[in-house]
């Protein structure tokens, strides 16, 4: 092999790293000329695999150079730079880089220190001696290792306590009871020879507490509180997964008693039948194995108490879920007014207010907020309250006040900021801070501008219809109010006369009448969480997901009580099971939706409200009571309804004073309208206004656009009837059928 010059090849420089390391490995009185060639080759080709493919005479011929290049960098004088300059300069190959040969190296050397436990340690001395020289500072001292922790140190007791949290008061009893009270009287189990709850399944949507609750009972029993993120422990080596999880337990078992809260365990335990990779089950396996290990016969009676956190609990696998392992099973679910009342109060009392707060009328505005929901809302109302603080602390021109009272408006707020900044630099003193405060005004204004986690998730809180936006159908809001908004309102008068609210109530009618609209606006009306179901987007073409999304659903609603669940177009997912021509897998998701309805009397204030305009095609099993037990029939407006409905309509349309709109409901073309054609009339008689103003030259920024009646004869030659005469005799049918509201006369 020829060189140009002292020049190495990059093959002469891999060979002369790996004689450096060697070298490092030798004995200091050892000679450079007894150096056996084959034996660096051979520890060449350990390091790198690759090398087992060249040559054997190219690898002597650059073993040779690289031996001849480091003999003369040695004796030369100023061999120490050299030397670490020959190890800056050489990069080692993509080859050397390898991951798989790296970890099989590694395995084959920790192998090779528990055969040879002497070797170990002189290699452990000669590596350090390496790194020493390698790490040295210019001072020629060596850099100071930082103490390791120990594990009293690493896990310390929490400071938290019961009292910081509100909204969960019966749960944290429930959790002083299993956990606090065996942490804190062993003894008394003990003596009645009794084992304590080993494991609790803390479940619930996002940001409801769970991580703080458990925080919070390891500071109330003064025990330390191991924390682990169960994504934390997986990892991509084999085996590597399980030894944390023993490494894990095992600090537990030497903190004892203690805490061992695992978060988001659903990520660690899957159902093994499900899983799809060894190592998922493998891992879930393990786990169990350590649950049964920290039993109080093998902890010389130190409790250890496993907490696990998880927001999706049937994911978990059955294994995990009996007695002797998660014994308990708590749920946290959204707070109803009262919770958010305590825990609005809890976070208010490190804010500085105006005390004139009122947390109950708060607590109403925000329906489906939780824990993490309204920490986002203190610090809104804040926010609001720094932005409102800063204009009445300005005294600059009315330029940068009106900057900031619209600083949301402002297409350069960032700009506007700065100047606001720039023109205050001055600290604020004690006499200025100290009438600021934050009022009501700012939480409500806060309301707005946050967004509950649920509705997020594509799960609408309350609506914004209100009964206000429906024009007519008195008999069915009266009806609707007695079925779902007073048994939320004023449960208590249920409960005198001795029974139970309605479970659900069936709408239906020709279509466009106004069931949906019905729906949200009882919703708003109750302040209570809506949930929106499309009966054809819970189906699905696998086996068994149309039941699980079913189930989800009223497990959803469950968690969100108060809530009311509408079923739009009912009869897409609950046909009638008696028709030949229905699948099998339309009759399991009927039995699904039958079997939840029937476990709706074990939930507390969750209403179904359900719409169709086919109620012939629905399960007759559906409609009796206990399930649907009211049916309401949506019919269309008459003529004193339909003049209701188009002064709804119309209180946002600029109509001319010589409009009547009574003379419309009573045109002979507006008979047998729904209240969605009526819209689409006033809609087009308003489309109708803007075309002549453009034609007419009219700016279109004119605020003298009226509508007038001409304009509304025009638009009933664009606009026809959405239900026809045959339609109309069908749904009177249905009615004598199916039964309707009761008239307000004969309720009285």
């Amino acid at each position: 092999m020829k060189k140009k010059g002292n020049k190495l090849s990059s093959l002469d420089k891999q060979f002369f790293q790996y004689a450096v390391d060697f070298q490092a490995q030798l004995k200091p009185d050892e000679d450079l000329k007894r150096w056996n060639i084959e034996e660096i080759i051979m520890y060449a080709q350990r390091r790198d695999m690759s090398l087992k493919r060249k040559p054997q005479a190219n690898l002597r011929n650059s073993c040779e150079a690289a031996l001849k290049h480091l003999r003369d960098t040695l004796e030369s004088e100023d061999s120490a730079d050299e030397l670490e300059e020959g190890v800056q300069y050489f990069e080692p190959p993509k080859e050397a880089l390898n991951a798989m040969n790296n970890s099989l190296l590694d395995l084959y050397s920790k192998s090779k220190k528990v055969e040879n436990p002497k070797e170990e340690k002189k290699d452990k001395d000669s590596e350090e001696e390496v790194g020493k020289s390698k790490r040295k500072m210019p001072s020629g001292k060596l850099p100071s290792k930082k103490p390791k922790l120990t594990a009293d140190a690493k896990w310390p007791t929490p400071t938290a306590k019961l009292a910081d949290l509100g909204g969960v008061d019966d749960v944290a009893q429930e959790l002083l009871q299993l956990i606090g009270m065996p942490l804190q009287h062993p003894e008394i189990f003990r003596h009645l020879g009794i084992d304590p709850p080993r494991g609790i399944l803390l479940h619930g949507p996002p940001g409801c507490g769970k991580t703080m609750l458990a925080n919070a009972i390891a500071g109330e029993a003064n025990v330390p509180f191991i924390n682990i993120a169960a994504p934390v422990i997986v990892s991509g080596m084999s085996g590597e997964s399980e030894k944390k999880i023993r490494e894990v337990f095992e600090e537990a078992k030497e903190l004892a008693p203690c805490i061992l809260f695992i978060d988001e365990i659903d990520a660690i335990t899957p159902k093994r039948e499900t899983a799809q990779r060894e190592m998922e089950r493998r891992i879930v396996a393990q786990l169990l194995t350590c649950m049964d290990d920290v039993s109080l016969d093998k902890t010389d009676y130190k409790l250890v108490i496993i907490i696990g956190a998880t927001n999706r609990p049937d994911s978990l696998d059955p294994a995990l879920r009996r007695a002797g392992r998660f014994d308990r099973e708590i749920a946290l679910g959204v707070p109803d007014d009262a919770a958010r009342a305590r825990i609005i109060e809890k976070m208010c009392s490190k804010l500085k207010l105006d005390g004139h707060i009122k947390f109950e009328d708060l607590a109403k505005l925000t329906p489906g907020f939780v824990g993490a929901d309204l920490n986002a809302l203190m610090g809104e109302a804040g926010m609001i309250a720094v932005k409102r603080i800063f204009t009445e602390i300005t005294n600059s021109d009315d330029m940068i006040v009106d900057s900031v009272q619209n600083l949301d408006l402002e297409p350069n707020a960032h700009q506007k900021i700065s100047e606001i900044l720039s023109s205050n630099p001055q600290a604020l003193t004690d006499e200025q801070l100290q009438p600021l405060c934050i009022r009501y005004d700012d939480f409500v204004q806060a309301v707005k501008k946050v967004q509950p986690s649920s509705k997020r998730e594509g799960f609408a809180t309350v609506p914004g219809v209100t009964w206000d936006d429906i024009g007519a159908l008195e008999v069915v809001r009266d009806e609707l109010r007695m079925a779902v908004v007073e048994p939320i309102k004023h449960p208590e008068y249920f409960k005198s006369v001795g029974i139970t609210s309605s479970m659900g109530v069936l709408l239906y009618g020709p279509p466009g009448c106004g069931k949906t609209l019905l729906a949200k606006a009882v919703a708003n009306e109750s302040h209570c969480n809506f949930l929106s179901v499309k009966g054809p987007e819970l189906l699905n073409k696998y086996v068994g997901e149309s039941e699980r999304a079913i189930r989800m659903v009223f497990a959803r609603a469950q968690a969100s009580s108060p809530c009311v669940i509408f079923f739009d177009e009912l009869d897409a997912i609950c046909p009638n099971r008696s028709n030949d021509s229905e699948s099998q897998s339309s009759s399991r998701l009927v039995n699904t939706l039958l079997t939840e309805m029937d476990g709706m009397n074990d939930r507390k204030l969750v209403f179904v409200i359900a719409a169709t305009n086919r109620p012939d095609m629905i399960d007759p099993a559906m409609l009796r009571p206990g399930r649907l037990d009211k049916a309401l029939y949506v019919d269309l407006p008459n003529q004193q309804e339909r003049k209701s409905i188009l002064q709804t309509l119309t209180r946002k349309t600029p109509l001319q004073a010589n409009t009547d709109l009574d003379k419309i409901a009573s045109d002979e073309r507006c008979e047998g309208m729904s209240g969605a054609d009526l819209a689409a009339l006033v809609r087009e008689a308003a489309v109708t206004s803007v075309r002549q103003a453009f034609y007419s030259g009219k700016a279109a920024s004119d605020r003298d656009i009226q509508v007038t009646f001409q304009h509304f004869q025009t638009a009933f030659t664009k606009v026809s009837r959405s239900v026809g005469l045959k339609d109309r005799r069908k749904y009177e049918l249905l009615k004598v059928k199916f039964g309707s509201a009761a008239h307000p006369e004969e309720s009285k």
